[in-house]
């Protein structure tokens, strides 16, 4: 009885895998958890936007690890494929919403299935088109992940407190892809940064005396004092004069933050991103 009432309890750890957003194999999870009302130790980790077989392998990787069931909403045949191989190969548990009824159709009606992403929200594609942009910004958010500068909109670029992930949220919220990097002077510039397009990097920049204030300010709301570098005069004009060289070989266009709302400075660069497509 014990062992039956211990196993009903263990903690189930789900691993959702897709090559868009996601939502289709989330939405099926939440119905198939509403059954097992009692079911409270459980964890639902979502991995959108794979599309390449490096990513994935090291995803599947981690779910046997973890011993995650995955669950995959993927339409690229050779990612599907590979998954399949890796399930068989490791014993991982593994379920495929997509390929299975794909299959049935494409051989019931001799018909071939586009095998593109996302297609099932195109009713509504402005909706979805946000919530893949916000998703997209959050990934690639402070550099996390230099390959996202290629697949992004935009590029925002800046030194501390000029606003990049306030101004890359606004912009997600207008369906731009976003990824944004800070910019620090002993830190080295990915790589991938310089092969991105400069008509799509903005370099944001303001007077260092209102960085100066502005960081002041973060400073008090989070209870720290005392002298610092980070408010430092000198130091914020060393940043500053980093980020506008940088610019320059970039070849960004440059807006200037001070005083502005975050939806005037986000007007500027998606007025900036619309006359540049």
């Amino acid at each position: 009885m014990n062992k039956l009432r211990e196993k009903h309890y263990r903690q189930v750890r789900m691993f959702v895998i897709s090559d868009s957003i996601g939502e289709t194999a989330q939405r099926v999870i939440n119905a198939v958890l509403a059954q097992f009302p009692d079911l409270t130790d459980y964890e639902v980790k979502k991995f959108p936007f794979v599309d390449s077989k490096e990513v994935l392998t090291n995803i599947l990787a981690d779910a046997l690890k973890e011993k995650a069931i995955v669950v995959t909403t993927l339409v690229d045949e050779e990612l599907n494929q590979l998954c399949a191989d890796f399930s068989r190969r490791t014993g991982l548990e593994h379920v495929d919403y997509m390929s299975p009824l794909v299959n049935i159709i494409s051989e019931r009606t001799q018909t071939t299935p586009t095998h593109k992403s996302g297609t099932l929200y195109q009713m509504d594609e402005d909706y979805f088109n946000r919530v893949e942009a916000i998703e997209f910004s959050v990934r690639y958010d402070d550099g996390k992940d230099p390959k996202g500068f290629a697949k992004s909109d935009i590029v925002i670029l800046g030194i501390s407190r000029t606003s990049k992930t306030p101004l890359s949220m606004y912009l997600a919220n207008r369906s731009f892809k976003v990824s944004n990097l800070p910019l620090i002077p002993e830190v080295p510039i990915p790589k991938e940064l310089f092969q991105v397009d400069g008509k799509r990097i903005i370099g944001l920049t303001a007077d260092p005396e209102y960085i100066r204030k502005v960081r002041q300010s973060r400073l008090v709301s989070l209870g720290l004092t005392g002298s610092s570098s980070y408010v430092s005069l000198e130091r914020i004009k060393e940043e500053l004069k980093f980020s506008q060289e940088l610019y320059q070989k970039l070849g960004a266009t440059v807006i200037n933050v001070e005083n502005k709302s975050i939806e005037e400075s986000a007007q500027l660069i998606e007025e900036h991103s619309k006359q540049n497509q």
